[in-house]
């Protein structure tokens, strides 16, 4: 089935000059679930393989075991008669000892990872590539749609493929931005380009797409969902439609993107990370996933009428951080898909598939307070009916992915405390007045080391086997050369050996915070970092300093054999504010660049489609700011017909706070003397309703400059 001839022009540079700025309505009912209640039928499950099986009992039996050989030998190491605290320590070194066995368990599972095929033959899926966008750099997210749509055109999709920017921006500056750069890149794309803003924004992303979703969900049979920051090659969307057609139960095939575009040292250490041991933790998580997989939110293809049927999300009872909209709203809808029947799979072979990484310490920090948020918001979700039981695992460790650093810590304290009390107390070694012998003290110093020790291995020993792995392919060579790439893995343990501490207070805080009842609210992502000065870093990190100094004092008086173990937490606190500042700078990042250390295939070879890109967003309008943004519309009659003519036609029903704005602005239009004058008057959403309505702006432009 192939699109209409009249949309699939409307976004080529031969196109009429006036073109719809969306498609015609295509209406697709979308229900809200009741969690409370079993999901309607959808398609017949079916059973997975025993290969699935085998790796779901290797990566939680394994677990299961470890656990069981954790607990025992740390109980064997307090005696028989354990006090209150060691017990505590007991308590909380069961659940990190397992969580570090998963990662190990999960890894070794990823051998049993089955072999991906694309079929071949026709293909008439009718796909649609929708990017939500929220006060972005419009130019870069728009460049990297551009050359996507040219290599989707090379890929023959061109004649059912098209290309969706979903606008939940708010800002008045930014969306001025947003329809003069699109307009412009319309005429540069081999695809229809369409461009919608909402009026508001309910219920955030997941409202978003929702809304598409009721509006032209029917004029498409996949949706392949991109991030701002985020792109696949035209080959890898092809695989997946044909994947998709060829399967008629898969409602999502989710790729495993790689990071890319780091310039910090922070952000190469993350995207050297994800390049290398990324596929194989992938790998694993497809192999006891099976047709039960996750959904990361973005850079995956999924059947529209599956999504329609089983994915519109209620809103939780209760206010927020956990009433309220569902904010880690893709886990959900993968586990949606699920309980309807649909098979949601992670195809971890696929490479073209690409994302931005978070600049800086402190900017991942600031979307791991939403993530957390989101995650923990899941615990409410477990009891949902219908809900698969590995569905319910990827919930669960989703939300001990945030948990596990205020165990961790609590781990580290109440160490430190039964240690404190072994020093500071003296033993009795006869507490009944008849006793004939002594009772010794029970602490089995070497066992406690081993189980140490242990912990480490299977800590590390994932790292280093997906270097090991990296030396039998031609990833290690496309990185430097074996010597390289295993002297990037050291110097990646070490730097996130330094830098986990921190993020073990700074999750342990965002967890405080959201159990108090602190919403992380809805602000745009960083993309692009700056190098924060010495006051920033200090005013971040100065308790985490004080904390690893005070524990550094007492230690080296009362127990200096201790700072052995907890030197590298200790030097990770002490040294935050110079490892923060560091981490955020692109001269550490070109430093050890230079020397071969953390460079990924993507550096040293950069994909097609992301050099396209960039030089697709440098010839595209420059954003500016403020009200120079606004102010150029009053100014160039030019302008303001474009961004007109990017204005989809406004509803009979508009929102109410729409309508008075819109009313508002108009009165104050009227009473201004001139154009700077009417947006001192109005406020943002009068602004943002002016913006909107082309009778507003014109009134608005004919006033004095």
């Amino acid at each position: 089935m192939t699109m209409d001839h009249d949309m699939t022009t409307a976004g080529r540079s031969d196109a009429p000059a006036v073109a719809p700025v969306v498609p015609p309505l295509a209406p697709l009912t979308m229900p809200v679930q009741d969690f409370a209640r079993h999901p309607q039928a959808g398609p017949t499950r079916r059973m997975n393989s025993l290969r699935v099986w085998l790796a779901r009992l290797i990566a939680f039996g394994g677990t299961a075991v470890l656990a069981v050989v954790g607990f025992s030998q740390m109980l064997a190491a307090f005696g028989a008669d354990p006090t209150p605290m060691q017990i505590a320590l007991l308590v909380l070194f069961v659940p990190t000892f397992a969580w570090v066995g998963f990662s190990f368990c999960g890894t070794l599972a990823g051998f049993l990872a089955p072999r991906l095929t694309t079929p071949d033959g026709p293909n008439d899926a009718r796909v649609v590539v929708v990017m939500p966008i929220y006060h972005e750099d419009v130019a870069t997210s728009t460049g990297l749609l551009v050359a996507l749509a040219r290599e989707l055109e090379a890929e023959g999709m061109a004649d059912r493929t098209e290309i969706f920017v979903l606008s939940d921006t708010r800002d008045p500056a930014i969306a001025v931005n947003e329809t003069l750069v699109i307009d412009r890149a319309r005429a540069l794309s081999p695809l229809p380009l369409w461009y919608r803003r909402r009026l508001s924004n309910d219920d955030r992303k997941s409202g978003n797409l929702a809304e598409f979703v009721r509006q032209w969900g029917g004029r498409y049979d996949q949706m392949v969902v991109l991030d701002a920051d985020s792109v696949m090659s035209g080959a890898t969307i092809r695989a997946l439609s044909a994947r998709m057609s060829a399967d008629p139960q898969a409602g999502l095939i989710q790729t495993m993107p790689m990071l890319v575009g780091g310039e910090t040292i922070f952000a190469r250490l993350t995207q050297f990370a994800g390049r290398v041991y990324g596929p194989m933790i992938a790998r694993g998580v497809a192999a006891w996933s099976g047709d039960t997989g996750n959904y990361w939110g973005h850079n995956a293809i999924i059947r529209v009428s599956a999504f329609a049927q089983a994915c519109g999300l209620p809103r939780l009872p209760g206010n927020p951080p956990f009433g309220g909209t569902i904010l880690s709203h893709d886990f959900v809808e993968a586990a949606a898909l699920c309980r309807a029947g649909w098979a949601v799979r992670l195809d971890h072979d696929l490479r073209g598939s690409y994302e931005g990484c978070p600049p800086t310490l402190l900017d991942m920090a600031v979307r791991e307070r939403r993530w957390a948020q989101g995650n923990l918001q899941h615990s409410r979700l477990l009891g949902v009916k219908g809900l698969r039981g590995v569905s319910r695992a990827h919930m669960i460790i989703g939300i001990m992915g945030f948990l596990m650093s205020p165990l961790w810590l609590a781990l580290i304290l109440v160490g430190l405390v039964l240690s404190a009390t072994v020093l500071l107390s003296t033993p009795e070694y006869f507490p009944n007045a008849y006793q004939l012998f002594p009772e010794w003290p029970v602490f089995d110093s070497r066992r406690m080391l081993w189980l140490f020790a242990i912990a480490m291995g299977l800590l590390l020993l994932p790292k280093f086997i997906a270097t090991f792995r990296a030396w039998a392919r031609p990833l290690a060579r496309n990185s430097g050369g074996r010597v390289r790439i295993f002297a990037s893995a050291i110097f990646e343990t070490v730097l996130s050996a330094l830098i986990a501490p921190v993020q073990m207070l700074v999750q342990t805080r965002q967890i405080f915070e959201i159990l108090s009842g602190r919403d992380s609210g809805w602000n745009a992502q960083t993309r692009a970092g700056s190098m924060p000065s010495w006051g920033v870093v200090l005013r971040h990190h100065w308790a985490h300093v004080v904390l690893g100094l005070g524990t550094l004092i007492v230690l080296a008086t009362f127990s200096p054999a201790q700072l052995i173990w907890l030197s590298p937490i200790l030097a990770g606190l002490i040294l935050s504010p110079l490892t923060s500042r560091l981490s955020a700078s692109p001269v550490f990042g070109r430093w050890a660049r230079l020397r071969g250390l953390l460079v990924t295939p993507e550096e040293r070879d950069p994909p097609a489609i992301l050099t396209e890109a960039a030089a697709i967003s440098r010839s595209l309008p420059q954003a500016m700011t403020g009200r120079d943004s606004l102010l150029r519309l009053g100014s160039d009659a030019d302008l303001l017909a474009r961004h007109v003519a990017m204005l989809a036609p406004l509803p009979d029903d508009l929102p109410r706070a729409v309508r008075l704005a819109r009313i508002t602005a108009g009165a104050k239009i009227e009473h201004a003397s001139g154009q700077v004058a009417a947006l001192d008057d109005m406020d943002r959403t009068e602004t943002d309703a002016m913006l909107l309505d082309p009778a507003l702006l014109t009134r608005w432009s004919r006033l004095p400059a």
